[in-house]
């Protein structure tokens, strides 16, 4: 378009129509191409954040519970979201737009060099000084950013724990100390953003000087040249014309540069989450556990190093029968569950499925063939159907549904509700009495025809007749 422009000046007087329809096409075609250019680019971001967040959330899926013990759940969806969401904005928006800027900047630059390599050397030499002026910006940037992330991923935990235990907040008046907490984090988030305002108000002013700079430099000494007699008026209008679409690509690229600094925060912690070691077997067998001894031999576990819970602990639990662990409330009756459910390892000691140790077994076939319910009765959001069926993968009739419901003594209460099995419970089955949770979690584990049933105080909600009945 310049060039262009050049010809147009030069030969104002005798402007012929096929100069102007070709000036016409090529703008219209740069148009497209640059639309079309910006849409594959955002598409290719899109992509590759959907494909993160996949691999962080099979990623989540697959970590050791001890990995959940240690990390509030508001932090760890602030990563999944909030971290991720910053990547997209920079692969999907922010690149982009560098990427076409970066083309545009090296095209005019071989053409302007091609015109007039004195005047083009000015420019490289102020490119770089505009860069070196924008790095000292872009390290306090990065800081700032990683800062940014790390207190909303707080103030997410914090707001997740609260809200989801509201009712203990208004039952002991905590209104005033939690509206306290949660201003003290807003505040906190605020002065982060307006350190990230004033330090991303610093960009755009050094950028526009520098340009200008350049600006005046580069036409001060093409007027000299037009006046020698060396340039030609359009030349120097096409060059300058070229200028002028370099300064808006140099601009783009610092912004790209100075999002790319407050992303690293993001990609830090997100390389930090995909570095954590998974659960797994040590080795990947599938086994029939049907009739076959479940055995604890010396077993000790500790939850943190120098506190341990269990010490030496033996059990032998023969098929078809029925062992019961008696101790006090803290004395590790539900840490037991937890290692024959391999949600930890033991510290010492092995524990044996026939002449199995579990930890040789399929992780997934291991659990398909053993059931828990829980103390406090774990429940999705949903319905109760879709509860009762949680992780199923066979195909169950509403008969056989009924039946386990029934075996629960949970029947009754299911078909005094107005959808009955498609009744909607709840986040955390809060429409659900704490015996009536316990139910369908017994019912449910009933519907997995577990080899091996661990029922962790599962009637600690049933008042006595309802107990007797389960």
């Amino acid at each position: 378009m310049p060039q262009l422009a050049q010809r147009l000046i030069n030969n104002f007087k005798h402007i012929s129509t096929n100069l102007v329809v070709i000036t016409a096409i090529i703008f219209i075609g740069g148009l497209i191409v640059g639309a079309l250019s910006g849409l594959i680019l955002s598409i290719f971001g899109e992509d590759v954040v959907a494909k993160l967040r996949k691999t962080l959330w099979q990623k989540l899926l697959h970590l050791p519970v001890k990995h959940f013990d240690n990390t509030k759940t508001g932090e760890i969806s602030s990563r999944l979201i909030n971290d991720t969401s910053q990547v997209k904005n920079l692969l999907a928006n922010t690149l982009p737009n560098a990427v076409t800027s970066l083309l545009q900047f090296f095209g005019a630059l071989v053409i302007m060099m091609a015109m007039d390599w004195q005047m083009t050397l000015i420019m490289f030499i102020a490119v770089p000084l505009v860069v070196v002026a924008l790095l000292p910006i872009m390290q306090q940037s990065r800081k700032i950013g990683r800062k940014r992330l790390d207190e909303l991923a707080n103030f997410s935990s914090d707001s997740t724990s609260v809200l989801s235990e509201i009712r203990l907040v208004k039952s002991s008046n905590g209104e005033p100390k939690e509206l306290n907490v949660g201003n003290n984090r807003i505040s906190s988030l605020y002065e982060i953003g307006v350190k990230e305002a004033f330090i991303n108000s610093l960009t755009q002013p050094i950028i526009n000087m520098m340009m200008m700079l350049l600006f005046l430099g580069i036409l001060g000494y093409g007027a000299i040249r037009v006046m020698n007699g060396s340039l030609t008026m359009g030349a120097l209008v096409s060059f300058l014309m070229y200028l002028f679409q370099i300064m808006s690509p140099v601009i783009i690229i610092s912004q790209f540069f100075n999002e790319l600094s407050k992303t690293s925060g993001s990609t830090q912690r997100i390389n930090e989450m995909l570095n954590e070691p998974e659960e797994i077997a040590q080795d990947e067998q599938n086994v029939d556990i049907t009739n076959n001894e479940l055995k604890l031999e010396h077993v000790d576990f500790s939850y943190e190093d120098g506190k341990q819970i269990l010490h030496d602990i033996n059990v032998q639990a023969q098929p078809n029968t029925v062992v019961a662990f008696a101790g006090p409330s803290g004395g590790g009756k539900s840490t037991i569950f937890s290692l024959i459910e391999r949600f930890y390892k033991p510290t010492a000691g092995e524990i044996t499925i026939g002449r199995e140790n579990i930890d040789e077994i399929s992780l997934e076939n291991w659990r398909k063939q053993i059931g828990l319910v829980g103390q406090n009765s774990a429940v999705m959001p949903g319905t109760i159907r879709e509860n009762l069926l949680y992780g199923l993968e066979r195909e169950v009739s509403d008969d056989e549904l009924w039946q386990a419901v029934d075996m629960a003594y949970a029947k009754n209460f299911v078909q005094e509700m107005d959808n009955q099995l498609d009744t909607q419970i709840g986040e955390r089955g809060i429409k659900l009495s704490g015996g009536q949770r316990q139910r369908i979690a017994i019912a449910r584990a009933f519907l997995r025809n577990s080899k091996i049933l661990m029922l962790d105080e599962a009637t600690a909600s049933l008042d006595s007749e309802s107990e007797a009945m389960v």
